[in-house]
């Protein structure tokens, strides 16, 4: 895949440390409260306007765009669940762990899970038989590459996972700890509870709430998100340099804003104590070192397609 260079250089080791001396980093690494509560309440009140336009609007060229928007912004529900499991969207640790577990619940991710999950994907990111993200494969023909968009992967994925760590079966997850596991297993369980007061809700007022508020609006959100996932490290090196292995696309504020700056994600890997507010800033004082800086999602995606 062609890629644009950004870099002097993309050396095949690296010293993260002497890109950003250590009074750059501390600035850099500044939690904020504040800054964490108006990210989410701005979410929150996307989600509640659209969601409303949704359910009230009698015109369709008003419903469905509304629709898309309510749904993206449950999946975009992912990004305050990365950012907290980091535990940098805010800087009480007690605040992170609770939005964490809230924004897994409407992402149907589960935070407790995840948290572990992704701390072993930053430790060997993209490092075959280390990283876990690479049990998922990226997509080599169009075909596959459908069935990755569409967020049939995630679905199959989702159920499967949750399935698993709700029976206790975890033989295979590497990535969590021994004294760890009855806690995210008892999480779990729990979410799933959740879902099913809600499904049962549902039922005893005999109204579709469960499809047509949360399940359905999520279905169409995840397109979305995957295209903005998928970006991440497909195309990029197959090694342990976050210099070459992760990729940053320039897009358009509204998306930064909805997912929490999750674009900027070659400066988030090579640094992830920095918070989501300051990854701009971050950007400009590291983009040199990096490799793969695109200019948008549509091209990223032009290049995975044309590299099948």
């Amino acid at each position: 895949m062609n890629s644009q260079v950004k870099t002097k250089s993309a050396k095949s080791s690296y010293k993260s440390k002497q890109i950003l001396n250590s009074p750059e980093l501390k600035t850099l690494n500044a939690r904020s409260d504040w800054r964490g509560l108006i990210q989410l309440v701005g979410h929150i009140c996307v989600m509640v306007s659209s969601g409303y336009l949704w359910t009230t609007a009698d015109n369709w060229l008003i419903k469905i765009p509304a629709l898309i928007i309510y749904g993206f912004s449950f999946a975009a529900m992912f990004a305050p669940l990365h950012e907290s499991s980091h535990r940098t969207a805010f800087a009480n640790n007690r605040l992170n762990d609770l939005v964490a577990w809230i924004a897994g619940l409407l992402s149907f991710y589960n935070s407790d899970f995840y948290r572990r999950y992704h701390k072993w994907h930053h430790r060997y990111a993209q490092v075959k038989g280390k990283d876990p993200e690479l049990e998922d494969t990226k997509p080599t023909n169009f075909k596959e590459y459908v069935a990755e968009i569409s967020g049939l992967n995630w679905w199959i994925g989702k159920f499967k996972t949750h399935y698993r760590v709700a029976t206790g079966k975890l033989e295979d997850c590497f990535y969590l700890a021994e004294d760890a596991r009855d806690e995210v297993i008892r999480s779990t369980r729990l979410q799933l509870g959740v879902y099913g007061m809600a499904i049962a809700i549902s039922l005893i007022f005999h109204q579709p709430w469960f499809l047509t508020l949360w399940l359905l609006p999520l279905a169409l959100g995840q397109p979305i998100l995957r295209f903005i996932l998928l970006a991440e490290h497909t195309g990029c090196t197959n090694d342990s340099n976050p210099l070459t292995n992760t990729r940053t696309t320039l897009t358009w504020f509204p998306l930064k804003f909805m997912v929490w700056n999750i674009p900027f994600h070659a400066e988030h890997h090579l640094y992830p104590s920095i918070p989501f507010h300051a990854l701009p800033q971050a950007h400009q004082q590291l983009k040199e070192n990096f490799t793969v800086i695109e200019s948008g999602y549509l091209k990223v995606h032009r290049d995975i397609l044309t590299s099948f």
